[in-house]
């Protein structure tokens, strides 16, 4: 018969040899593939599949950003696509993701084992509870910011739609005002740093540095924030190349996307409205049974 703490052992041999294997593997410096790599010789561009996502600090003299920073290049640690959309609407960096990300999983790996320090003389020693709910908690914070990204989602996108909207007016003026299409864009995007204003100014100020046109950046930019009015307005003006007049087009396209816009913002509110319903018919229903059950009570007892 075998014998299970033999076993048991053997498992924990085989996962801690994993882990090992796996945490080397992932310290190994990346190799870089190599289709890019003749890409980037054969015509000096990156890859039209590379995006330049949230930056990793925005404060160099901040520690905590740093060591988010730190620890999220050291570890290697996994960052979704959401996530990485999430941060750059919102203008946060990855380091100060990462920091909150640790000091939440501390503070919950830490809090029970100090509520018991301070409780100890009242219930005694837990024994290994404290262990085990500092665990959970640990894990809950890891994952808590995660959780208010989602959450914050919608809110994000409609303050991003807003500031587009805005942007865009701002174009046309700057169009009717005798500029190119691509000053129009970069004076407007200048003036204000709502993080939308400032990732287009970023990849008008690539283009310009490389001295191209500053559309792809701007379909890239697109495809990276999932905010395709961007892309609209970019195609629109492209036409400036052409030699095509802009302004009746252009303004007819702003109007487009703020009447799109408003369907939106309309719709969500009814949802929001439909969901508020349920909440306010529970009083309701309250004080309808405080009023009824005496009755009924009443009847059933004379009954």
């Amino acid at each position: 018969m075998p014998d299970p703490v033999f076993a048991m052992a053997m498992t924990a041999a085989a996962l801690a040899a994993a882990g090992g294997w796996l945490v080397v593997c992932g310290l190994l410096p990346r190799q870089i593939r190599l289709s890019d790599a003749l890409g980037v010789l054969a015509d000096g561009t990156e890859p039209d599949t590379a995006e330049q996502g949230p930056v990793v600090v925005t404060d160099p003299t901040s520690r905590l950003e740093l060591a988010g920073a730190w620890l999220y290049q050291t570890a290697r640690l996994p960052l979704s696509a959401s996530a990485m959309r999430a941060l750059m609407l919102q203008g946060r960096s990855i380091g100060d993701y990462f920091v909150n990300k640790a000091v939440l999983a501390l503070g919950g790996l830490v809090l029970p084992h100090l509520l018991v320090l301070a409780a100890r003389p009242l219930v005694g020693s837990l024994g290994a509870i404290p262990v085990g709910v500092g665990l959970i908690c640990g894990v809950i914070g890891w994952f808590w910011p995660d959780f208010a990204l989602r959450n914050q989602q919608q809110q994000t996108n409609a303050d991003a739609e807003e500031a587009l909207n805005t942007l865009f007016d701002l174009v046309v003026l700057e169009r009717l005002a005798n500029m190119s299409a691509t000053q129009a864009m970069a004076a407007a995007a200048r003036l204000s740093d709502v993080p939308v204003f400032v990732h287009i100014r970023g990849a008008l100020e690539r283009a310009r540095l490389e001295q191209r046109p500053p559309w792809t950046d701007l379909h890239r930019l697109s495809r990276e924030l999932e905010l395709p009015s961007i892309a609209d307005m970019a195609d629109v003006m492209r036409l400036d190349d052409q030699g095509a007049a802009l302004a009746g087009v252009l303004t007819a396209r702003v109007k487009e996307l703020r009447d799109a816009h408003l369907t939106r913002e309309r719709v969500r509110a009814h949802q929001a409205s439909e969901a508020m319903t349920l909440w306010m018919s529970i009083p309701v229903v309250v004080f309808a049974l405080a009023f009824l059950i005496p009755p009924l009570l009443t009847m059933s007892g004379a009954a």
